[in-house]
């Protein structure tokens, strides 16, 4: 989100090893009524989280006392289907700040980058072998380092890199959206026009 910069995120992982996970599992459509971003947290992946009786599954991860953190692992595809905003400002509200995955919808992904989530890509194989660490330790934790574009386990050592549009990059190491970008370069935009645009 605008104002909340992105640098080095240290946390405990959820882990959702499921595979082209679609907007509409994100947040339902039912819930898409509201303009605003706050308040979506409460209807994160309802329809596993609560049972038809209104009461927590409790073989949803989410559930799950053993793992927490601002870090959602998620298997391939994540956020497929239709373009809906309010999947993004779901998952920020409940608490996450990175997702995760080997593949990302790409309209996902630029909502994601739009509003301070963190999408990371990592190869499969990696993806995989980060679901069976956390398997054996939940309490495992990553640190995402955006300045140096790295996911690091030091548990195991590991580092890996991830990419990111650098235009993007740098609107989360500095906290602003789209807009507060344009208005950072408002005397470079205005020089630009009285050169040019001269009446």
């Amino acid at each position: 989100m605008a104002g909340v910069k992105f640098t080095i995120l240290e946390s405990k992982c959820v882990p959702l090893p499921v595979e082209n996970i679609d907007t509409d599992q994100i947040i339902p459509a039912r819930y898409l009524s509201t303009t605003t971003r706050y308040g979506l947290g409460r209807y994160l992946f309802y329809d596993w989280r609560f049972n038809k009786n209104g009461q927590p599954n409790k073989e949803f991860v989410l559930n799950n006392p053993l793992y927490s953190g601002s870090v959602l692992l998620a298997g391939k595809n994540f956020g497929c289907g239709s373009s809906r905003e309010h999947a993004v400002w779901a998952l920020y509200d409940y608490g996450f700040r990175a997702v995760v995955s080997s593949f990302f919808a790409d309209i996902f992904r630029n909502n994601a980058l739009n509003n301070g989530l963190l999408p990371v890509v990592i190869p499969e194989e990696n993806l995989q072998n980060l679901f069976m660490l956390l398997k054996k330790d939940p309490d495992m934790k990553v640190i995402i380092d955006l300045e140096h574009q790295l996911l690091e386990i030091p548990r195991t050592g590991m580092a890996l890199r991830f990419d990111i549009n650098p235009w993007k990059k740098e609107c989360l190491l500095k906290g602003m959206d789209n807009i507060d970008y344009l208005l950072e370069m408002k005397d470079k935009i205005e020089e630009f026009e009285k050169k040019h645009f001269k009446s």
